[in-house]
């Protein structure tokens, strides 16, 4: 019997859903003929479609720590001295066009020292990430070419204001593919599992799509819904899977190629391996009590540790929101939010570059951490600040990423790049660089002309990289 339930012939009768499958289901009457129908319909995971790498690689997978909302560069990362000389003034160089209304200078009331064999400015805020500042780059002169959230965001995802391209990580498995059949190549780690639909595949094959999972647990049964089947063992949901596989083939071979059907083809394969990898990876409960203490016990903790277990076992791309919702935005109490939200972000990240570098993971693995842009030197509503395009702070760390140095300027207040600005386009292509892979060349040709991550931009910012 392939099921407890029905004999083979009815399950192809109930699974063919009428497509006249004769010839398949005479072939599945006789194990040999199942085997053979199986064999030559179900493929292994489809390879690469390019020949990436071009070059030797850095690293080998990406981490991308995603402050949801737009982190304050000038609490952080990039202190401004004159916020506090020329305090509730409005000069001249930052009369910018902001979304909101928005009033004078507004100084931070963090400390800031150096740290470091580079010097590098930390906020007080920060003293977890102060104390792994060597293996950090401080990029300050980055910029964004949209104010507003959802196109920004789309920005830093997949290249383009658009809500429909593809996203990096989807652009990776694209390119590089998977070293782990049994577990997605491109994951999202959230509060909820939920991500604004960022991790799309857009035009590129459907299998490249991220899969979503819920950090805010820590039992993989309930951060993975319908993690294991209770009807069936592992070799009758093989038998089961196979039949279906073939059945899906069958039907592809007489209508033609689709690739969606593909991708779901291959999201089953996924889906049905990881409900043994999943249940070991996932569960943050096997690593010990020490490990887990120095991430904390909070959902980007969780998901900050996941990625380390998940790139571990060769997984390309994991992304981490620190959610749910847009915590990051702080037109109001500003002061007051960093100062409750910034302790559990700085253990966390400090805990990933300590753990990834102690089991000699950080050298092959990207670690880089922002949000889709920045905040305003200028008030908002007294005590906070509104977004800021022109000018703000990530970080990257590992893969061959320069540590303990910043690069770039903005202005004096903070509001603008004025030195060594850096595009998100410039920083996909740094990062497709350090993965062995030239941004021009990492293409998909689609509706007429050949897209690519960096659109048609895009520089490698060769100071900061080995």
């Amino acid at each position: 019997m392939l099921m407890n339930k029905f004999s083979r012939r009815e399950l192809v009768s109930k699974l063919s859903g009428g497509l006249g499958s004769v010839a398949l289901a005479g072939m599945l009457a006789d194990e040999k003929g199942f085997a053979a129908a199986v064999k030559k319909a179900v493929p292994n995971a489809p390879p690469a479609p390019v020949t990436f790498p071009n070059f030797k690689p850095k690293a080998k997978a990406n981490i991308v720590l995603f402050m949801v909302g737009g982190p304050s560069q000038m609490d952080m990362f990039d202190p401004k001295p004159a916020l506090l000389k020329y305090q509730g003034q409005r000069p001249a160089s930052v009369d910018l066009r902001t979304e909101r209304t928005t009033g004078g200078l507004l100084p931070s009331p963090f400390e800031f020292k150096q740290y470091g064999r580079g010097g590098v400015h930390v906020s007080s805020l920060l003293p977890n990430l102060a104390s792994v500042i060597d293996e950090i780059c401080v990029i300050k002169s980055m910029y964004t070419y949209n104010p507003t959230h959802t196109p920004a965001r789309s920005l830093f995802h997949t290249g383009n204001i658009a809500a429909t391209r593809p996203s990096w990580g989807s652009w990776i498995s694209y390119g590089l593919g998977t070293e782990n059949k049994d577990l997605p190549g491109f994951v999202v780690l959230s509060p909820g599992g939920g991500g604004g639909g960022l991790a799309r595949s857009g035009f590129l094959p459907a299998r490249h799509q991220g899969t979503y999972f819920d950090d805010s647990m820590i039992e993989p049964d309930k951060m993975i819904r319908y993690l294991q089947n209770k009807d069936l063992d592992k070799e009758k949901q093989r038998q089961q899977l196979d039949l279906i596989q073939a059945l899906n083939q069958e039907h592809q071979q007489s209508f033609g190629q689709d690739e969606y059907l593909e991708g779901r083809i291959q999201s089953m394969e996924t889906a049905y391996s990881m409900q043994f990898a999943a249940t070991d990876a996932f569960d943050i409960r096997k690593e010990s009590e020490a490990v887990r203490e120095s991430y904390g016990d909070t959902p980007f903790a969780h998901g900050c540790l996941l990625a380390r277990r998940l790139v571990e076992r060769g997984v390309r791309t994991v992304h981490v929101y620190y959610g749910p919702g847009q915590p990051w935005d702080d037109h109001s109490k500003i002061n007051k939010n960093l100062a409750e939200r910034c302790p559990d972000m700085d253990k966390a990240s400090a805990a990933l570059i300590r753990d990834l570098k102690q089991r000699g993971l950080l050298d092959e693995t990207i670690v880089t951490w922002g949000g889709e842009f920045g905040r305003t030197p200028v008030s908002e509503s007294g005590d906070g600040r509104d977004h800021n395009p022109y000018g703000f702070t990530m970080w990257m760390a590992g893969g061959g990423v320069k540590g303990g140095m910043s690069y770039g300027e903005t202005d004096e207040f903070g509001f603008k790049s004025v030195e060594k600005a850096v595009s998100i386009h410039d920083l996909h292509a740094t990062m497709l660089n350090q993965m062995g892979i030239d941004h021009l060349k990492l293409t998909y040709r689609y509706a007429g002309r050949d897209f690519r991550l960096t659109d048609v931009y895009g520089e490698v910012i060769r100071d900061i990289i080995t």
